[in-house]
């Protein structure tokens, strides 16, 4: 049985430093919980991408980790948050090919793709927040009555 102990935190995310925080955090979390080692890379990697982006974009925020459950399966939840200039035209900046440069060029569609579940909530002026949430994959159990 996994915890969610040592799970929940609230990392700033202020300078190159505070991203690489983000990652260790990310996927130290990710491995407590018990996903795999390429379902860590995968959060790790959205985790990465939408840091960089409060920080490059959004000149600074937070994000905030945390331990969620359904139908008893752990997952991760992380919501990154800034108060910067907002996303223009949130469409544009989800579609697949989009990049305003500086980042890992998978702009926000492409940490959607790496994800369970992704909700962005952003207007100009108003700053952006992104919450991803992914869950423990859970081997499938075969069956001995075959």
């Amino acid at each position: 049985m996994h915890t969610g102990a040592g799970v929940e935190a609230r990392l700033p995310i202020r300078s190159d430093m505070d991203l690489v925080w983000v990652r260790q955090h990310v996927r130290q979390a990710a491995a407590k919980l018990g996903f795999g080692l390429v379902d860590q890379t995968k959060l790790v990697t959205a985790a990465s991408e939408l840091a960089r982006n409060a920080l490059v974009h959004g000149g600074g925020g937070m994000m905030e980790a945390s331990h969620v459950t359904a139908e008893g399966t752990d997952g991760l939840r992380l919501t990154f948050s800034d108060s910067g200039p907002g996303i223009p035209d949130l469409d544009r900046a989800l579609s697949d090919g989009y990049t305003s440069g500086g980042g890992l060029g998978m702009g926000l569609g492409g940490a959607r793709r790496l994800v369970h579940e992704f909700a962005v909530d952003s207007a100009p002026g108003s700053g952006t927040t992104v919450r991803v949430t992914s869950w423990v994959s859970r081997p499938s159990r075969l069956r001995e009555d075959v």
